[in-house]
């Protein structure tokens, strides 16, 4: 069956649209822009593939769809901004076979003014056709929320910008097919900016709680009830919860590499997030001081290395980082992850527990960094000697908490 859409970058953003697109009936193809690894599970693939996804590395086939959506990731490169290279395969790829009246799409996260800027010079010149006359071109923000259960892509709604109204209604036509619901913005700065806006919402606020658990640590005053009792508020406050440190594949962009202005808040946010790894670090140190150890030759046992709970995902994981730190002070490091079966740092390989109760009973210092559902927090503060939570996971009292 030939297919009606095209998925070209099978990373985090690509597999989620190609699974929510087969699983809505539409055939689809996938491309691969680089070495890329999505969060679907072996199983999900297997369906996906039964489903009537198709793999291709022939990039001919691209030429034959209705729709081709571009979700190369968009690392942050050396400078720290979103490395456009496989973007720019992507579009070079793609244009050489695009064909008239092709929707194309930008799912990629980018700055704003990069549909129109950077991938409509690509795609014109490579295909010698003209974007909003020839094919259709829009730009919409990737929604993705790895392993998150109860927001599915059929159930959260998609903001569509296109280059002209008819590029909105042609990608509006195609999300239709997935979503219940479209929202159409004005065009392709303000769905680019959508993305930007909601990055930069979820770290200005886990700054806010992250500086928050050093100033409630330092007066005594726990607050993981704090949060407990302000998210009762029906209106105004939204909980956001402290951590390690903030990973993913989406990162707060400096928006004066592209000519635009800095947010100061946003830089102020990551200046704080970036410090969270030094003090989960500081934290475990003063932990161990106070039972009369020292850092130093200290078994310091890590639960957790994935950005996120319950993935095999260490896309900007704060554990490489508290890691290193906990080495750099003579620490010896162990880890523990379900999902990790090998780990290294800076080409050190980590050892890996593979009893978890004996690793933590034998461990100086045990934290956890990431709470995925297999670890029984209750049982191993039982067994751990000294257990940090970071994550506000274990029973009260059970832990010490970041």
């Amino acid at each position: 069956m030939p297919a009606d859409l095209a998925v070209i970058g099978l990373g985090p953003y690509g597999l989620p649209l190609a699974q929510a697109a087969v699983a809505a009936g539409v055939p689809t193809i996938g491309y691969r822009t680089g070495p890329e690894a999505g969060s679907l599970s072996p199983a999900e693939l297997r369906r996906m593939l039964s489903g009537g996804f198709r793999p291709t590395t022939n990039a001919a086939e691209l030429g034959r769809v209705r729709t081709a959506v571009i979700c190369a990731p968009t690392p942050p490169g050396t400078d720290g901004r979103p490395d456009l290279s496989q973007v720019e395969t992507a579009a070079r790829t793609l244009a050489a076979h695009l064909r008239p009246h092709t929707t194309v799409i930008l799912e990629s996260p980018v700055y704003p003014g990069a549909t129109e800027e950077f991938l409509r010079p690509l795609l014109e010149e490579g295909s010698g056709l003209r974007a909003g006359r020839d094919f259709h071109l829009a730009h919409s923000p990737s929604r993705v929320d790895p392993g998150n259960r109860d927001f599915t892509p059929a159930g959260t709604p998609k903001v569509i910008g296109g280059l002209t109204p008819a590029c909105t209604e042609s990608a509006a036509a195609f999300y239709g097919r997935l979503t219940d619901k479209v929202v159409r913005a004005r065009g392709l700065r303000e769905a680019e900016t959508v993305q930007l806006l909601e990055t930069n919402y979820r770290h200005v606020n886990i700054a806010l709680v992250n500086e928050m658990a050093a100033l409630c640590h330092d007066l005594g005053v726990d607050l993981w009830d704090v949060i407990r009792c302000a998210e009762t508020k029906p209106f105004g406050f939204h909980a956001f919860r402290p951590g390690p440190g903030v990973g993913g594949h989406t990162l707060p962009q400096d928006l004066t590499a592209h000519g635009g202005r800095s947010l100061r808040m946003v830089e102020l946010a990551q200046q704080v997030n970036s410090r969270m790894p030094r003090y989960v670090v500081q934290r475990g140190a003063q932990l161990l001081n106070e039972h009369g150890k020292s850092a130093r030759g200290a078994r310091v046992l890590l639960l957790g290395v994935t950005y996120k709970p319950d993935l095999a995902d260490l896309q900007g994981t704060p554990a490489h980082e508290i890691a290193l730190r906990l080495m750099d002070l003579g620490a010896s490091v162990s880890y523990h992850d379900p999902y990790v079966p090998a780990w290294s740092v800076l080409d050190r390989p980590v050892p890996r527990a593979d009893s978890l109760y004996e690793a933590a009973a034998d461990a100086d210092l045990t934290i956890l960094l990431q709470q995925h559902r297999t670890y029984d927090l209750q049982g191993l503060s039982v067994k751990a000697q000294l257990l940090l939570d970071t994550r506000g996971a274990a029973p009260a009292g059970a832990a010490h908490r970041l």
